[in-house]
């Protein structure tokens, strides 16, 4: 296609002279022949561009960074129009379309419920307290996806759909050496297991705010967007501060350890396919059959306690073993139970003991806790 611009709007043509332009719909002649120089400059300057975006059919933008667009076989030369702004992303700014690979991410999911009988207030603080652990260890801003009520953008609204796109972006394009976190703070709970992979008849869940509408997110689901996809050498680590969270992400090796600190992996006979190399490993604030809570025990204010003394035994140690991070947790959570008693609800007899799920048996007093 011949170099020219729209008399019009001064783009260049996306179309051939003769034609509506793509822009402001002007027709324009075909220009006469200008002088041999500008004619070697301007096609210089496509062919630059013609070597970095592929080509389009007319009126097809081709893609260009950063989410933006440029007409075809124009782009960064000397002559080339200033693109367009980018389109408003489905998920957020750049939600899909990051083009700098960045291999620290995390997706960070708090719900309250507001309005429900059980609300959860304390879901926000939990959220801002692992953000603050996460900017400490050098998780960039920008990688850092949060959805709460509390967010304008609709899109970061902890609905299912919303929480599951997330979570893809999380996983999507995962190189080897990758760093990856998703926390969840909210309701937990149990359904009906149908497809015969639990050894007791029930799979664990997690409660979007809509979940009464769109239902709930079951460990199967889970499992197969965070755990199944991810490639050899990256490693997720997934928070969860929610009841009956033990096997939540379906991984197929539990860790039980005694108040003496000696451990075992319990094989859980999971019938999921294991990651293709990668590396799962879930921090859970209690067992299948357990509750967790929320308390003002530790700071006068409602935090969840997975999620307080996750973020303290982590911050307090210049290192720590998985051993050493799982018998800090729980020695800060028993001291918070005996400190309220064991009449009050996060004292009960179904309290909570933070566990250690893995996709890989490990030593844990030996492997180094890293996110």
């Amino acid at each position: 296609m011949e170099t020219q611009r729209c008399k019009g709007c001064k783009n260049y043509l996306t179309v051939p002279p003769g034609q509506p332009c793509s822009f402001c719909y002007t027709v324009n002649k075909p220009k006469k022949k200008g002088s041999r120089l500008l004619q070697q400059i301007d096609g210089f300057a496509n062919r630059l561009a013609s070597n970095n975006h592929y080509a389009a059919p007319y009126g097809q933008p081709a893609a260009y960074a950063a989410g933006y667009y440029a007409p075809q076989g124009y782009g960064p030369g000397y002559y080339s129009a200033p693109p367009p702004p980018p389109p408003p992303a489905a998920y957020g700014y750049d939600y899909y379309n990051q083009q700098v690979h960045e291999p620290k991410r995390a997706v960070l999911c708090g719900v309250t419920y507001k309005g429900h009988p059980k609300t959860l207030p304390a879901s926000i603080t939990n959220v801002r307290s692992m953000h603050e652990l996460l900017l400490k260890l050098r998780f960039p801003n920008a990688s850092i996806r949060i959805l709460t009520e509390e967010e304008s953008d609709p899109s970061r609204t902890p609905t299912r759909h919303n929480i599951l796109m997330a979570l893809e972006w999380l996983t999507k394009g995962s190189r080897s050496g990758d760093s990856l976190v998703f926390y969840y703070a909210g309701h937990g709970a149990h359904v009906t297991d149908t497809n015969g992979d639990e050894k007791d008849g029930l799979d664990e869940a997690i409660c979007p705010v809509d979940y009464s509408g769109s239902g709930k997110i079951l460990d199967d689901e889970l499992h197969a967007i965070l755990v199944a996809p991810l490639p050899h050498g990256v490693t997720l680590h997934s928070i969860m501060d929610t009841c009956f969270s033990g096997t939540l992400l379906d991984l197929p090796f539990l860790c039980r350890i005694n108040l003496e600190g000696f451990y075992k992996w319990e094989d859980q006979h999971s019938s999921h396919v294991s990651p293709h190399g990668g590396k799962a490993i879930c921090i859970s604030a209690c067992d299948d059959h357990q509750y967790s809570a929320d308390t003002s025990a530790f700071t006068g204010n409602a935090i969840g306690a997975l999620t307080y003394s996750f973020t303290n035994a982590v911050k307090s140690a210049r290192s720590l073993t998985y051993g050493d991070l799982l018998d800090n947790m729980r020695k800060i959570v028993r001291r918070a139970q005996q400190e309220q008693g064991i009449d009050a609800p996060f004292g009960s007899k179904t309290s909570q003991e933070p566990q250690l799920s893995c996709s890989t048996k490990f030593e844990i007093y030996s492997q180094p806790f890293i996110l």
